[in-house]
């Protein structure tokens, strides 16, 4: 059975009597990233607004994936509006790209990214597809909708064909616990979790094709052909894909293919309060990636004081800004050339440890939720479209 508005959440603020209707679907899915977005959001609003979160009662969730996807666009369809006519809110919120196609109230929306139809390959099955024709339909219909960066605000007027009047950039925040770490104890039970020595590069970020992950290890084979074994260990962190998919690649096998299974540690899952002792700990951090709606990882390792080599593509310019060297995503020699800059070059690391830590710090979730409140409180005001 399922308890779709007993599990429902009331937050009363501080700073406002605006109601809002919040759609919680990705709260109890935390190792997602729109489930970090959509709590550290939530946790932040309550500061500030009366918040009424509409969440499944635990995790009576339908078995099966085609079931699963069904329920889905029935809560986001069907229950979720139901729910914010119920509650009389003022404003219904979306933290995600996942909108009904009928709101009975304004209706506020975050797009994160547009992934899922730029990369053809991440449409894998008729459902898929159904479900992307819905949300290309529903996106216009928003009141406002929240992009989270100024390239991703592009994607949207472009792709869905919006008013560009009607679309916000407000960037997401990272959390007060990526800070570089110096512990000495902590950081040797991390090695030792995970079977470190010595100095390493570190990849953290995913398997999908877009992560670019083959021209990492191109580069990588470069630098070893060039240094041997006095090149840094490179550090492959998270739980690898064993098959390959159209949308995943099979990193495992792309380091046998090149010979690398000496110079490639793969750490398998990563526990997050472990992640900002790896960060603190490598010598630079690397981000290849081809198309990125805003980028938390090369910010985390920023805010723990670690180098970061990013691609220079889609939003990661906008957001790193001149705190991280920046590469053709299509150049492995570069990237081969920025990975031994950074080892050699004393100067240059700690100016990229210096600026990355700042520009960090720009990125808040308080910040990022007054924004999303003042969107929500604008919403409202104008009703909808």
């Amino acid at each position: 059975m399922f308890a779709p508005f007993g599990g429902s959440q009331w937050h009363s603020g501080l700073l406002g009597m605006l109601k809002v209707g919040f759609n919680g679907w990705f709260l109890e899915r935390p190792e997602t990233g729109t489930g970090q977005y959509s709590r550290k959001i939530l946790d932040a609003l309550t500061t500030r607004a009366e918040v009424k979160v509409l969440a499944l009662g635990g995790r009576q969730l339908p078995a099966g994936k085609a079931l699963l996807n069904i329920y889905k666009v029935w809560f986001e369809n069907a229950l979720f509006p139901l729910f914010c006519l119920r509650e009389h809110v003022d404003v219904a919120f979306v933290p995600y790209m996942g909108p009904p196609l009928f709101s009975p109230k304004p209706l506020v929306v975050t797009v994160h990214d547009l992934i899922p139809f730029l990369f053809p390959e991440y449409a894998y099955s008729p459902l898929v597809k159904l479900y992307n024709f819905l949300v290309k339909a529903a996106i216009p219909k928003a009141c406002l909708i929240l992009a989270d960066s100024a390239h991703t605000r592009k994607d949207v007027i472009g792709f869905f064909k919006v008013s560009p009047e009607k679309v916000r950039v407000v960037y997401p925040g990272i959390g007060e616990e990526f800070k570089p770490v110096k512990d000495e104890a902590r950081l040797r039970a991390v090695r030792e979790r995970y079977g470190l020595s010595g100095r390493f590069f570190l990849y953290l970020g995913g398997f999908d094709r877009r992560k670019n992950i083959g021209l990492l290890l191109d580069a990588y084979q470069i630098l070893r052909n060039k240094l041997g074994n006095q090149a840094p260990v490179l550090v492959i962190a998270g739980k690898a894909p064993t098959r390959e998919s159209p949308a995943l690649l099979n990193p495992l096998k792309m380091v046998r293919e090149r010979g690398l299974e000496d110079g490639v540690k793969f750490t398998g899952w990563v526990a997050d309060e472990d992640k900002p002792s790896l960060y603190s700990m490598a010598e630079a951090f690397l981000f290849p990636s081809l198309y990125e709606g805003f980028g938390f990882p090369p910010l985390e390792a920023m805010a723990c004081g670690c180098p970061v080599l990013a691609s220079r593509s889609s939003s990661l310019p906008e957001v790193l800004g001149e705190a991280a060297l920046l590469l053709d995503p299509n150049r492995p020699e570069d990237w081969a050339e920025g990975m031994e800059m950074v080892i050699k070059e004393l100067d240059l690391a700690q100016s990229l440890q210096e600026k990355g830590v700042e520009r960090a710090k720009i990125f808040t979730w308080e910040s990022a939720a007054r924004n999303v409140f003042s969107i929500l409180e604008e919403a409202a005001r104008r009703g909808s479209p």
